[in-house]
């Protein structure tokens, strides 16, 4: 399981509370020992939803789901566990780095899992050249919208914190714009959004059907990241009491 379930007794039975920005990402963890909330890939309806919520309720918390690539080895559907989260300003410490023996296993659908710096934006980081010049800043493997929240909110509450984020666009792909515009509040895609995008601008059409194929391929990988949640996998991602 990514969070131990040693430690204080007084934890025994909480659920993890399951950090997530998409529709898609929150139903792929929804289930027994978790509970989820979703943001829709709005940081600041997170920050507000995690101020209602009581961290007594949990044993710690784990930003789940997909993440945009910043190292340029890493393709869509590649396993990034947090090794630390980082901001311009702000570092924190995940519980631990992925144990050398899980490193070793094959990923889920045979991609890689591999250790590394998440970075955390307030903003989709759309293009190459931002991706490129995130990385040179940061170190990071790859960026997302909710883990920096997540880790925040688990210091401040003394709550174990773990990352698990599964590449979708590569650092070699620029995303869409049109595809970050066209997601509704909750989550879910406005489809005449696009289309009226599209007859503005057919051009968009490979880079669409691009990104639709890696975030595809990125859910995917993402649901047999879940075994690894639920301690189903040989080894555990962190070793951390709780």
């Amino acid at each position: 399981m990514i969070l131990g379930a040693g430690g204080d007794a007084n934890h025994d039975g909480l659920p993890v509370l399951i950090v997530t920005g998409l529709r898609q990402e929150a139903q792929i963890a929804a289930g027994p020992g978790m509970t989820v909330v979703c943001s829709s890939s709005n940081p600041r309806q997170l920050r507000e939803l995690m101020t209602t919520f009581d961290p007594l309720s949990v044993r710690g918390i784990v930003s789940f789901g997909v993440a945009g690539g910043l190292d340029p080895a890493l393709e869509s559907g590649d396993v990034v566990v947090a090794s630390e989260i980082v901001t311009r300003d702000r570092r924190w410490q995940a519980v631990s780095p992925m144990s050398d023996n899980l490193v070793a296993l094959p990923g889920p659908g045979r991609r890689r899992i591999v250790s590394g710096i998440l970075a955390g934006s307030e903003d989709v980081v759309l293009g190459q050249a931002s991706k490129a010049k995130l990385r040179a800043e940061t170190g990071a493997a790859a960026v997302d919208m909710e883990s920096h929240i997540a880790a925040a909110y688990a210091e401040e509450n003394g709550l174990p914190f773990a990352a698990v984020r599964v590449i979708s666009d590569p650092a070699s792909r620029a995303l869409p714009r049109l595809a970050m515009d066209a997601l509704k509040p909750d989550g879910k895609v406005d489809i005449w959004k696009v289309m009226r995008g599209i007859a503005v601008n057919p051009t968009a059409i490979p880079a669409l059907v691009s990104a639709g194929r890696d975030f595809n391929r990125a859910l995917r990988s993402l649901s047999g990241c879940r075994s690894l949640l639920l301690g189903e996998s040989a080894g555990s991602l962190v070793g951390a009491d709780i």
